[in-house]
């Protein structure tokens, strides 16, 4: 196979998550060396769809899901799981931007064949450390939010690049010190260390949402600044949540002027 859409939509229809981790890696490697291509004339993508996921967990919505406290090994698990949930979302979201969104520069395909990489190696991680702690994926309940915004925004590569790498992902820029900072009281220094790898990387994937966004507006014609804001407004309405992680976001392309107004709308919500 030398078609990259097409390795792209086996990652995201894969339902093992091992089998969809073995997948995604060698579709990046494949990729790297040249064997895979964006193909130019390939078949229009399908409709989206449900992405390939095991039985479990079972999803319900996200206000249904519990919040535990870390002082306990099962609460510590809990929180490993969520993030473990998103990281698996993540997986089939890039390669969703592989596959969906045609004619893009090379570029723009070896960026998201690379997160989606990474964000396997970060669940193949995070299962690693739910096992230790005695736990599996799929072992508690989870929410449906980053594939619900996927299939809001298959229609246009700007909606996307603007509202999951930026707004969804980029929120976990913004909660996860704070995770940090909890997980050090409750003395769990081994979450610690993969959630300080987690969060250096994704720092690389929101830019990259940064880039292709820009690129998109470029493209069209459109002041991306108050675009972004227009879509906020338009897919998310007026609820925001803050504070933002404003070291992060500037090095993931974020300018001041965002951030001042983004945390003006936050204040006001």
């Amino acid at each position: 196979m030398t078609n990259l859409h097409a390795a792209a939509r086996r990652c995201i229809d894969a339902t093992d998550p091992a089998e969809k981790l073995r997948l995604s890696h060698a579709a990046w490697s494949a990729m790297q060396s040249g064997e895979l291509r964006p193909d130019r004339a390939a078949p229009l993508p399908e409709p989206i769809a449900a992405p390939g996921r095991p039985g479990r967990p079972q999803l319900v919505s996200a206000r249904q899901v519990p919040q535990r406290g870390l002082g306990s090994a099962e609460g510590r698990a809990a929180l490993v799981h969520a993030v473990a949930h998103i990281e698996f979302n993540a997986i089939n979201l890039a390669w969703d931007a592989v596959y969906r969104f045609r004619g893009m520069p090379d570029d723009y395909y070896r960026d998201w064949a690379s997160c989606a990489h990474d964000e396997a190696r970060h669940f193949a991680l995070l299962s690693a450390r739910l096992a230790e702690l005695g736990h599996a994926y799929g072992d508690f309940d989870a929410h449906n939010g980053l594939w619900e915004m996927a299939e809001k925004t298959a229609h246009s590569d700007t909606a996307r690049m603007a509202l999951v790498p930026r707004v969804l992902e980029a929120r976990g820029l913004d909660v996860t010190p704070g995770m940090i900072e909890r997980l050090r009281h409750a003395g769990d220094e081994r979450t610690i260390a993969v959630l300080e790898v987690i969060l250096r990387e994704e720092v690389a994937h929101v830019a990259a949402g940064t880039r292709w966004y820009r690129w998109c507006c470029e493209r069209d014609g459109i002041d991306p600044f108050e675009h972004f804001f227009g879509l906020l407004r338009d897919y998310l309405g007026v609820s925001l949540r803050g504070p933002f992680n404003r070291p992060a976001r500037l090095e993931a392309g974020f300018v001041e002027a965002e951030l001042d107004r983004l945390t003006a709308l936050a204040v006001a919500s």
